[in-house]
């Protein structure tokens, strides 16, 4: 290979950052030589990474990008100082050496132009602005679910994305799992006949950690100032903050946007509705009773969507779903239901059918975070690119807003708006604090 033709990973990846959606929607192949030699790859060839957001999820996350020898993580950012070096540590004895930078601004780490991804496992209100920031900034993202706080953050994330031309991978990883694939697969190839109703079971009640709700000094090494972020101000208590967030609707809304990015999703795959959204949701919720105004979001919950198509989604926490968490696709000729504990069906032979050459196959992965790494390289698309999981989520923010508002709504998918319904438009959004903004 001449000098002249030499194209490393970092000019390649430079290269594309400006491209449009359009043209990676086609994957770049690249041959493997430019990248590596035979065996390891050499640390100067790999995706160099920094991770934000080194809670329980984000830690997760990292072992799985330092298990991979495609990736070369770089940096760690969290607000709280303890996190970052449990993470440095963890990163450090892998490399063996003491390189890790420790950041508690998420813009200085974005700032290096050496850092070609970022992993970010943040609370949820932080979602949308540290995306589009990052997409800004060139870099690719594997972002946890839920894509954003709300639906019209989520659309300014899929946006900029598309506009920066970034490659994007949910952390939904069920994609990634074989038996999820196979019983999206049955429903697609007509298996159990037409379906006209999916039961989406999801988590009852809210997980909470009680440390205690009163008011407290923040603690040394913890910038409770930037974990609040674009979220309003509310005075610093123990139970506030890390696990506790999912279950305070400052910063998330529960159970249902904490699990609708992965059951919901699965729904969407199996009934090939990615892309689209229900007109029409009504619902009910049970909120938790006052505790020091704190936790409230949804315990029980249950709604219904009628999407255009032909279908309706009955997504519901486990105690109201008949076969409780998961996705229960129902047709005219038999069912099928999927769930982190296995897949089920009817007839029994579906479970040992094959799904023929000429039948659709769906995307397949095996490693989630090694699809990203390979769509890194190719710059095609994850498996769970960024607009399939605004769908999967809108979901249950649309959910959230009938509940909330003790009424039916009518969506347009196409618009993103609701028909003629200015008061539950108001609930797309929120004001953000400064100076915090999309």
């Amino acid at each position: 290979m001449s000098k002249k033709s030499k194209v490393s990973r970092r000019q390649f990846l430079s290269r594309t950052s400006g491209a449009v959606a359009g043209a990676i929607a086609a994957p770049y192949f690249v041959p493997s030589h430019l990248f590596a030699g035979s065996g390891r790859i050499a640390p100067s060839d790999r995706i160099t990474v920094g991770c934000i957001g080194l809670g329980g999820m984000g830690t997760g996350n990292l072992h799985g990008f330092l298990e991979n020898d495609n990736a070369q993580v770089l940096a760690v950012c969290d607000v709280d100082r303890a996190h970052n070096e449990r993470a440095a540590k963890l990163i450090n004895e892998k490399y063996g050496n003491e390189d890790c930078a420790l950041y508690s601004d998420f813009r200085e780490l974005l700032a290096r132009k050496d850092i070609d991804a970022i992993m970010m496992a943040v609370p949820d209100q932080w979602h949308g602005v540290i995306a589009v920031a990052a997409a800004r900034a060139g870099k690719d993202i594997y972002g946890e679910k839920p894509l954003a706080y709300t639906i019209s953050e989520g659309r300014a994330v899929v946006d900029a994305v598309n506009r920066y031309g970034r490659v994007w991978q949910t952390g939904s990883w069920q994609r990634s799992q074989q038996h999820f694939r196979f019983a999206c697969e049955l429903v697609r190839n007509g298996r159990i006949g037409e379906v006209k109703t999916v039961r989406v079971g999801l988590p009852y009640g809210n997980s909470i950690q009680d440390r205690g709700t009163q008011p407290a000094p923040v603690p040394e090494g913890f910038d409770y100032d930037m974990w609040l972020g674009p979220a309003p101000w509310r005075p610093y208590n123990p139970s506030r903050c890390h696990w506790n967030f999912r279950w305070i609707s400052d910063y998330s809304g529960g159970q249902l946007t904490d699990w609708a990015g992965h059951h919901c999703d699965i729904a969407n795959w199996g009934m090939n509705s990615e892309y689209t959204a229900p007109v029409e949701i009504e619902g009910r919720a049970v909120y938790p009773p006052a505790k020091d105004g704190l936790f409230d979001t949804p315990e029980s919950y249950y709604f219904e969507c009628k999407f255009a198509e032909g279908f309706t989604m009955i997504v519901a926490d486990r105690r109201q779903q008949p076969k409780g968490m998961g996705a229960h696709f129902i047709g005219s000729d038999g069912w099928v239901h999927v769930s982190r504990g296995g897949i089920d069906a009817e007839p029994k032979s579906l479970l040992t059918s094959v799904i023929g050459p000429n039948e659709i196959h769906l995307y397949e992965s095996n490693d989630h975070i090694g699809n990203f790494l390979d769509c890194v390289r190719t710059r095609a698309k994850t498996i769970t690119p960024v607009e399939v999981a605004h769908h999967a989520i809108m979901i249950g923010h649309l959910g959230g807003i009938s509940m909330k508002l003790g009424r039916k709504v009518h969506w347009n998918p196409s618009t993103e708006r609701f028909v003629g319904d200015p008061v539950a438009d108001r609930l797309l959004s929120r004001p953000m604090r400064g100076p915090w903004h999309l």
